[in-house]
């Protein structure tokens, strides 16, 4: 098993209540796993936790049976905001990793071998100010990939892109994971974004409430009028995040 987490439990504080209890669940070598639920359920603490950036939880975090602890470069992180640096080119911003680790020689070639791919052919010695919103998502994203990490950790890469950009990403994202061979863990809002580009969907409760379901998608041979023919997988999954609330709202 690529990733397996075991009874992970974190709370933002001794006196605060829980966000995330007994959280257990494993990944699979180049399976996309999506995290769906209501704001404030943990998604995003749970992928901090993973990368490292946030510490004090009980539990375990394995990755191919290795006991993980702290900041691991099997994970790489991209948060919704690019944090591209306005004063830096296109090609230093993505190179910035191999900066920090003292590889840029080594990790130019590289970039520029992906530009393409990544939709950024003749972007290089542009800066972020002059690209799309779009744009600088695929940059941040080829940054993060640069990281050749084994596990990617996309905390809502595309939640502050508008509706049409947004799909067009998926789509992008949808295309270029077909390609990656990377084990992807996705924060996301969006039902039908985690129904599009996901093999398995993990359904979470509200804080402290853990995992509440998981959602198989079966489909391989996805594209967007597959993805609108979903409205009763859509309804299922509506139905696992909002089913424990109209319970205790009734009661």
């Amino acid at each position: 098993m690529k990733l397996q987490v075991d009874h992970l439990n974190f709370s933002y504080g001794k006196d605060l209540p829980v966000v995330l209890k007994d959280i257990s669940f494993s990944v699979r070598e180049g399976e996309f796993i999506s995290l769906l639920g209501p704001s404030g359920c943990g998604k995003s603490t749970l992928l901090n936790l993973l990368s490292g950036i946030r510490s004090g939880y009980t539990g375990d975090i394995f990755v191919e049976d290795q006991k993980i602890t702290g900041i691991s470069a099997h994970f790489a992180y991209m948060p919704q905001n690019d944090l591209l640096l306005n004063w830096r080119t296109i090609l230093d911003n993505i190179c910035l990793y191999g900066e920090i680790h003292h590889k840029k020689k080594e990790v130019i070639p590289k970039a520029l071998e992906l530009m393409d791919r990544f939709g950024l052919g003749g972007c290089e010695q542009k800066y972020p100010n002059e690209l799309s919103g779009g744009m600088r998502q695929r940059a941040a994203f080829l940054r993060t990939a640069l990281c050749e990490a084994d596990i990617y950790l996309l905390d809502e890469p595309f939640g502050a892109l508008d509706v049409i950009t947004r799909g067009e990403m998926q789509d992008w994202l949808h295309d270029l994971c077909a390609g990656l061979h990377k084990t992807i863990l996705l924060v996301t809002h969006d039902t039908d974004e985690a129904v599009y580009l996901s093999d398995r969907i993990l359904v979470l409760g509200r804080a402290g409430e853990g995992i509440r379901d998981e959602v198989v998608i079966e489909e391989q041979n996805r594209d967007r009028e597959w993805l609108f023919r979903q409205s009763r997988l859509r309804s299922q999954i509506h139905h696992i995040i909002s089913d424990r609330e109209s319970t205790d709202e009734a009661g």
